[in-house]
């Protein structure tokens, strides 16, 4: 039997499902310390327990999308808040190879903030 999380990738029609999880092994390889969380019926990330990102699909395009909980915490022209009053997400094209610098530079920043509040 599938868990959730596994079926909730494994669910989405091609580009959608490789693109997303192409973005899941990137972000788990980003640091030893993210781990991949079920909340909300969505898969999150988190680094040292604490949630920083997750993927999800638009509805209204069918777009995957990297949404950032602390997304208001930082100006990036990449992150969008829409209706949102904390999380920004970063809308991603699945007919067009994943923006990996892109996704690098933001989860960085956000990683970066993660860790000074660490320590």
């Amino acid at each position: 039997m599938m868990r959730e999380i596994d079926e909730y990738f494994a669910r989405n029609e091609e580009p959608v499902k490789g693109y997303l999880l192409a973005l899941r092994q990137h972000i788990l390889n980003l640091d030893e310390n993210i781990s991949e969380l079920w909340k909300y019926k969505m898969p999150f990330y988190a680094y040292c327990g604490k949630r920083f990102c997750y993927l999800w699909v638009d509805k209204k395009t069918n777009w995957p999308y990297l949404g950032i909980v602390d997304g208001r915490m930082f100006d990036q022209p990449q992150l969008t808040l829409g209706g949102r009053s904390r999380m920004k997400i970063m809308l991603l094209d699945p007919n067009k190879d994943i923006p990996l610098r892109t996704i690098d530079e933001v989860l960085k920043r956000v990683l970066k903030l993660y860790k000074k509040k660490k320590n």
